[in-house]
């Protein structure tokens, strides 16, 4: 009787709308009140008139907020019946587990919209089978996977018919996040994919979502503050920070990455491809407004790796992580929903079929990875595959059109290189640092002077000895690095020969001024190596200008024996991964190496003898041979010695070189030179004489 009591006191309840604490009350008498009714009748009734209670669905309540505690109260209430029933206290009137879910699933009526069907379905589904606790029978599972999916569908497709997307977006959103790991392939194929895109899309970057990111924007300036030091304060209890944790504690936002996965399964399967687009545009939308929320913020003006030497401690190891999180969990998201945007527009023939749709969603998708480039730009931000998948991919598309990819780097030219100046702004030097790495690929879809102008002159910004004078960070040595492979991108395409020609001699100089103070030993080799590849046969630059190798060897060799530092470089930034890479990979452990200036140089040298013309390489081996015997520390200069026999026989060079080579070694007194110095060298020993001259090669003794 007293169970009657309280449930006619709490359906009158229902019909008020009350304050937090009495609703909060009244939610945890519904659990109490499901999970002990022994009739069936009344567990209906219960949760007929719950599903439309005022007290419940008062339009001052979060929505998003609203529509997880209902579904919770399901979902508690079935873990609490399936512990009775295990435990032996289960009224018998309800039939086990499945009896209460059938009694809850006819309350689930015309009282109430599909959407709250839905809800009450996703609790009970969660409750009993979430976690893996497998409570319910195969038949039971399947029939409540089906009721939940077909509710889904349906209160979208009556959203859409009475022109109300809310709360109906919100709470199937908010349902399918918690079920859809639940449910079978047969279940989520019967939802209406093509309604349920718009519906995710909105829940993710709506409202009751990230709202546009303005939540990591100007703001939190108003909120900052210097303290005796000069370091930046962002208290805990500035309204800017309340309002991250606030957005950060929103269901959707809580469940971001099941959210996203949701929203690209229906992109996958959506039926439309025109609704593949418009998620597409939506989410370059949001990414828009995310950077410019992010240069308001004062913070971006920041490297991302000096911030903390920037901020107090309590901001440094609080406030500061909280907001990096965010937007790692954002950048997560979005890159679950381009990998099935790209996935359709590679797999689509409606898409890949139409050259211009096909290039412009790669565009696209580039555009939405620069703006997210301040978040994926961090240490191990962007090292996971399907970001690779989504880059690489989109610009496998891309370079398939030549135009699409000269109007996609205008769309991107950095300020900096019409100014020809490094940008003051971090934020700036990170969407420079994402143009240079994207314009590296594309070279052979440009023509020369697209190339000239749309890669090469913003490169030599980074490149150039004024850059020098810039911060030297760990961004700058990135911007360095990746300015350096564009244009060397650049040189390596036979279609650029004339540029080539215009592009070496000044290349080369600053590559040798920046040698070593900006590069380290192993970057310098690897430039000298691909430049040296590049004016060699068989390129056509080494038939119109046959000088320029000679000229590139023979400024190393001058330098090498002149000028060059003999002590032992210390290792650069990230040297250590560098040369685990390198040897990962397959190259020389000389790359790995210690090494001075001068046996960089002599390495240099060395590395460039496999692609010599022919005529010049017998010279060239002798050269390097004495060149390296100048290298006065013994330990580099064994180094050097091992490269230099690396080349002769790990097959580098070509049968014609490598016979030369030998024959050098054998005959010509190369194996002297290299192993004993010049001094050794029999060739070079034997006095000069007339031919057919008698010389006694023993001095004669006494025969007495």
């Amino acid at each position: 009787m007293a169970t009657d009591r309280l449930l006619t006191t709490v359906l009158g309840l229902f019909q008020n709308v009350h304050d937090a604490p009495k609703t909060d009350q009244i939610l945890g008498t519904t659990v109490s009140l499901l999970a002990t009714l022994t009739n069936p009748l009344n567990i209906s009734l219960l949760t007929s008139h719950f599903l439309s209670a005022h007290a419940i669905w008062h339009p001052h309540a979060s929505p998003s907020q609203t529509c997880l505690r209902v579904m919770s109260v399901f979902s508690t209430a079935a873990l609490r019946v399936r512990t009775a029933e295990v435990d032996g206290r289960l009224s018998h009137t309800i039939h086990g587990s499945e009896g209460w879910a059938r009694a809850v699933a006819r309350g689930a009526d015309d009282r109430s919209a599909r959407w709250q069907h839905l809800l009450c379905l996703t609790g009970v589904l969660t409750g009993f089978e979430g976690s893996h606790r497998q409570s319910l029978s195969p038949a039971m599972r399947r029939t409540l996977e089906d009721a939940v999916a077909r509710a889904a569908s349906i209160a979208l497709a009556d959203a859409k018919e009475t022109n109300s997307p809310e709360p109906t977006r919100t709470a199937v959103a908010v349902a399918l996040t918690y079920a859809f790991p639940l449910l079978s392939e047969q279940a989520r194929a019967s939802i209406d994919a093509d309604a349920l895109v718009p519906a995710a899309l909105e829940s993710m970057f709506g409202i009751e979502g990230l709202d546009g990111g303005m939540f990591i924007g100007a703001d939190v300036n108003n909120d900052l503050r210097v303290d005796g030091l000069g370091l930046l304060e962002w208290p805990q209890t500035s309204p800017s920070f309340v309002r991250l944790q606030h957005v950060s504690s929103r269901p959707l936002v809580r469940s971001l990455g099941p959210l996203a996965k949701m929203a690209a399964y229906a992109i996958e399967n959506a039926k439309s491809s025109q609704l593949v687009l418009h998620a597409q545009d939506r989410l370059l939308s949001f990414s828009t407004q995310l950077m410019q929320h992010w240069r308001a913020n004062r913070l971006s003006q920041l490297e991302p790796l000096d911030v903390p030497a920037h901020l107090t401690q309590g901001t440094a190891q609080i406030t500061w992580p909280i907001m990096l999180q965010t937007q790692k969990n954002i950048m997560f998201a979005c890159a679950f929903v381009l990998q099935a945007v790209v996935s359709r527009a590679l797999l689509d023939s409606r898409i890949s079929g139409h050259s211009t749709l096909a290039t412009t969603t790669a565009s696209k998708t580039l555009l939405v990875l620069r703006n997210l480039h301040f978040i994926s730009s961090r240490p191990g931000n962007s090292a996971f595959q399907v970001y690779s998948f989504i880059y690489l991919g989109s610009i496998d598309i891309l370079t398939k059109n030549g135009g699409a990819c000269v109007e996609l780097l205008r769309q991107m030219f950095p300020p900096s290189a019409s100014i020809g100046q490094v940008p003051l702004n971090a934020l700036d030097r990170v969407l420079d640092l994402f143009y240079l790495s994207l314009a590296e690929h594309l070279p052979l879809s440009l023509t020369p002077d697209a190339c000239e102008t749309l890669i090469v002159r913003p490169a030599m910004v980074y490149i150039s000895p004024a850059s020098s004078r810039a911060m030297p960070t760990l961004r700058m040595v990135e911007l360095f690095e990746a300015a350096h492979s564009a244009v060397l991108s650049v040189l390596c395409c036979p279609q650029n020969a004339p540029l080539t020609v215009k592009l070496v001699p000044p290349y080369a100089e600053i590559l040798f001024e920046s040698f070593p103070s900006r590069i380290s030993a192993r970057q310098f080799r690897m430039a000298t190596k691909t430049i040296m590849q590049i004016i060699s046969p068989p390129f056509p630059i080494s038939a119109t200008h046959p000088e320029l190798a000679e000229t590139l060897l023979e400024m190393m060799r001058f330098r090498a024996d002149t000028t060059a530092g003999k002590i032992p470089l210390p290792p650069g930034p990230g040297e250590s991964a560098a040369a685990v890479a390198a040897q990962e990979s397959g190259e020389p452990a000389a790359m790995a190496a210690p090494m001075s200036e001068q046996t960089a140089l002599v390495l240099a040298m060395i590395d460039s003898l496999p692609f010599l013309p022919l005529s010049i390489v017998e010279d060239w081996l002798t050269v390097a041979a004495i060149s390296l015997n100048k290298v006065e520390d013994p330990d580099l200069r064994e180094v050097v010695k091992r490269r230099f026999w690396d080349v002769l026989v790990s097959g580098e060079m070509d049968v014609e070189r490598a016979a030369l080579g030998v024959a050098w070694w054998g005959t010509r007194g190369g194996r002297e030179m290299v192993l004993f110095g010049p001094a050794h060298d029999s060739t070079r020993s034997a006095p000069l004489m007339m031919s057919g001259a008698i010389v006694d090669e023993v001095e004669r003794g006494c025969k007495l």
